[in-house]
């Protein structure tokens, strides 16, 4: 069970966004790289089915015997469902097929939009000494999303940089304000991050204007670059860091854990 006296715990950031095909897993996988190359001890959670964030860092199917699946309905203990990677630094709460019936459960359970929160501000987890947990949210607003929103301390949304891509962020922004009215007083949007970008683009330029034009500071200053690394690096189990570390989508995602980190550090002062 969590613990709401306990000390401050790890930031819990979920990265989601309804919209398919965004960026989310990459974000989650390589700023959870960026975040561990400077020290810090991450654990990335994996709450999508299709269970690409656990391919993305090494783990196969077969070595998945325990998963976000049974961490939300069997409370298994964290010792079991945490996995190492090959990733210095990042661990892993791996998922399956099987988290797409998860959603149908939860309906019957009543605190189904906090079991993901009392998964991880259990006082247990405070032994393992993360620093941030990432939350790879599935590309929809169910209630799996929902359990992340409640168990986070904010959300990060990543972007694409193409035509309609604010199109739908604004029913993203409403849940984030029911689950902030209803469940999580304390959630706030971590930002917003433009992926896939193509200086070269005028499309581009134009998705970035309009963002920054609507959504102001809660943009980063941080664009991720489309880059043939950064897509091809999932296919070698490994985050885009460690596949190519001079490429400009490393270099990218080490600048957006600085400016996370910088921003963060002024929160707490």
């Amino acid at each position: 069970m969590s613990d709401p006296t306990r000390l401050e715990g790890p930031k819990i950031i979920a990265i989601a966004n309804q919209k398919g095909g965004v960026g989310k897993t990459t974000t989650t996988i390589n700023l959870g790289a960026a975040l561990a190359e400077q020290g810090l001890n991450v654990l990335i959670v994996d709450l999508d089915p299709q269970g690409n964030a656990s391919t993305g860092l090494g783990i196969e199917p077969d070595e998945r015997q325990y998963t976000t699946y049974e961490l939300l309905l069997d409370d298994v203990a964290l010792e079991d469902v945490i996995r190492k990677t090959e990733t210095p630094g990042v661990a892993l709460i791996p998922a399956t097929i099987d988290l797409s019936s998860a959603d149908i459960e939860l309906y019957s359970n009543e605190k189904r939009s906090f079991l993901l929160h009392d998964a991880l501000r259990q006082p247990a987890l405070d032994s393992f000494g993360y620093d941030y947990i990432l939350i790879d949210c599935p590309p929809s607003l169910n209630l799996l999303t929902v359990n992340a929103m409640v168990a986070a301390h904010s959300v990060l949304v990543p972007l694409q940089s193409e035509f309609f891509a604010l199109e739908g962020l604004s029913q993203l922004m409403l849940t984030i304000r029911e689950v902030r009215q209803s469940a999580n007083p304390d959630l706030r949007i971590e930002g917003v991050v433009l992926t896939m970008y193509d200086a070269r683009n005028n499309l581009s330029q134009q998705v970035e204007a309009d963002a920054r034009a609507n959504l102001g500071d809660l943009v980063f200053d941080t664009v991720i670059p489309r880059n043939v690394r950064v897509s091809e690096a999932p296919s070698y189990a490994m985050p885009v860091l460690a596949y190519d570390s001079q490429s400009k989508g490393a270099s990218a995602y080490r600048t957006l854990a600085a400016e996370l980190l910088k921003k963060n550090t002024k929160l707490a002062a």
